[in-house]
C-alpha cells in the first residue's frame, strides 16, 4: 500500500459514512507523511487534517481505523 492508496481509503470511508465531496474532504485530509520503518516500526505515517471541528474528528476516527489494518506502508 502507498500513501496515495491510503488518501483512496480515506476518501471512500469519509464519503459511505460522511457523504460531501472528494475534493472537500481531500483538503481537509491533507498531506500524507510516510517515515521509515526503521525510526517509526509500528506506524510508519500520519496525517494532519486541517478543516472543522466535525470534519477533523471524523477524519481522526477513519485514521485510528486504517493504522489497526496499515500500520505500514510504502513510499
Amino acid at each position: 500500500m502507498t500513501a496515495d492508496d491510503l488518501i483512496d481509503r480515506f476518501l471512500a470511508r469519509l464519503l459511505r459514512y460522511q457523504g460531501g465531496t472528494r475534493r472537500r474532504w481531500r483538503t481537509v485530509i491533507g498531506a500524507v507523511r510516510v517515515y521509515s520503518p526503521a525510526t517509526h516500526a509500528h506506524c510508519n505515517w500520519s496525517i494532519t487534517p486541517a478543516g472543522s471541528a466535525a470534519e477533523i474528528a471524523a477524519v481522526e476516527a477513519i485514521s485510528d481505523a486504517l493504522r489497526n489494518e496499515h500500520p505500514l506502508i510504502a513510499a
